[in-house]
């Protein structure tokens, strides 16, 4: 059984008062469902699961009214098993091919007799079909593929080596030669195999880098299939045609996403949905050019200028055969696109929205993330030379930004050089944002008004 984080959010969800049903969304094939059954065989007494996928005859059970009395009727009917009330976990997986269903939620949770988990993959693409949103009813988690983190514990890291990991992360105190080359060769297997579920549970149990390979390959041809299946007509060619460009975008020497190698004519409004259907069903990372490393990055970017990068690093290599390269150890310049694209899918994973800065004046800075009040701008180095930085210089030593730490990954130990801490690329699994506290009262003194 893969550790993965998200058990925790659930564990936290089950354990909450009032309890709303949980949306797990993402791409295909990270792990959603499977999670789902584990948690619900541990915690439950009954579990009932239905696919919408895979028996769409499924969806009859929400075709009459909608009340919670109905459905359950209908449901235990269709199960064709006794469900407890109070200790059963009720699974509506693929929940996008029912939109009736989603409607559904609002009566089930107000019914309160089950607990109610969904999991979709492309709901943004299906939001027309939804009679009516369980607002209120509902609260959405994002899962991502594996972490780093997640995937050390897979092959056999012991949590105490990741805590003493952290310490030195927290400390900036380099960690001894044999721990780093360790943990760096673990990188590379990791830039190669990626975060998909099954593919790093073949890695683990096989080590075997061409069944690693075959297994991706047919996920990447499953996303292409999705885009068939559930794209518009005529946005079907444009989706499959920025998908397919990744690679070769993020291998250019500024990886910007350049809408003319697509095609001489090509504009962005009229890509615009084809690059939010990518985003929305999980697949790519979009990462957005900021006017300034200033808070609140959201409402300074540059929605028209941005990077793309895969979901998962290991299809990315997959997509770009770049596997034996890089394990035969080279991890040089050119690679910096699939290093980039590993601290994206890093970043991503741990909560941080997605910026680079790239100024006339000051030259490009791969990522500038926010962490409460503060920016953080980071560094991304695949070669040897991670002591030379100028655009990153430039920044930090504008006043008026007021940046106070930034990070450079590399293939270095750790280090600190005043503001610039140098951090071995993984590291940046220990990169997260500041977390807002659990409670946070704020109450107006009103004696002023009192007469």
């Amino acid at each position: 059984m893969l550790k993965r984080k998200a058990w925790d959010r659930l564990v936290s969800w089950k354990n909450s008062q009032n309890r709303k049903a949980l949306m797990l969304t993402g791409a295909r094939q990270i792990g959603k469902t499977t999670l789902v059954r584990q948690f619900g065989a541990q915690y439950y007494d009954s579990f009932a699961e239905l696919n919408f996928l895979m028996d769409s005859t499924a969806c009859a059970i929400f075709d009459g009214p909608l009340d919670a009395n109905t459905v359950i009727t209908n449901l235990t009917a269709y199960l064709n098993m006794s469900l407890q009330p109070g200790r059963t976990l009720i699974l509506l997986d693929e929940i996008q091919e029912c939109p009736r269903a989603r409607t559904a939620i609002k009566f089930l949770v107000e019914d309160g007799r089950f607990d109610y988990i969904e999991t979709g993959s492309l709901l943004s693409v299906k939001t027309k079909q939804v009679p009516s949103y369980p607002v209120g009813f509902e609260e959405q988690y994002r899962m991502y593929p594996l972490d780093f983190e997640e995937y050390c514990l897979a092959n056999g890291v012991q949590q105490s080596t990741i805590d003493m990991l952290r310490e030195h992360f927290d400390e900036k105190k380099p960690v001894s030669d044999a721990v780093h080359q360790t943990m760096m060769r673990l990188f590379q297997s990791y830039i190669v195999v990626g975060g998909m579920p099954e593919v790093v549970q073949k890695y683990a149990d096989t080590h075997d880098i061409a069944q690693v390979t075959r297994l991706q390959r047919d996920l990447l041809a499953l996303y292409r299939q999705d885009i068939a299946k559930y794209a518009e007509g005529n946005e079907r060619e444009k989706i499959r045609a920025i998908f397919d460009a990744v690679p070769s975008q993020l291998d250019d020497k500024n990886r910007r996403f350049m809408l003319a190698d697509l095609s001489k004519t090509a504009r962005q409004n009229r890509y615009a949905s084809s690059f939010l259907w990518l985003a929305d069903a999980g697949v790519t990372l979009p990462c957005y050019n900021v006017r300034a490393p200033e808070a609140p990055l959201e409402s300074n970017g540059k929605r028209n200028l941005f990077k793309l990068f895969m979901n998962d690093v290991g299809l990315l290599c997959a997509d770009s055969n770049a596997q034996f390269d890089i394990l035969g150890g080279g991890l040089q310049v050119n690679m910096g696109s699939i290093v980039e694209n590993f601290v994206a899918q890093e970043l991503k994973a741990h909560g941080f929205g997605l910026h680079y800065f790239n100024g006339k004046r000051y030259g490009e800075v791969d990522f500038v993330v926010q962490s409460g009040n503060d920016v953080l701008p980071i560094e991304v180095k695949s070669g040897n030379d991670w002591a030379k930085h100028k655009a990153l210089d430039n920044i930090m030593n504008v006043d008026e930004w007021n940046l106070g730490q930034a990070y450079v990954l590399c293939k270095g130990n750790v280090a600190q050089d005043g503001k610039i801490a140098y951090l071995p690329l993984y590291m940046s699994m220990f990169l997260e944002p500041v977390q807002l506290p659990e409670r946070l009262p704020y109450e107006v003194d009103l004696s002023a008004l009192e007469d």
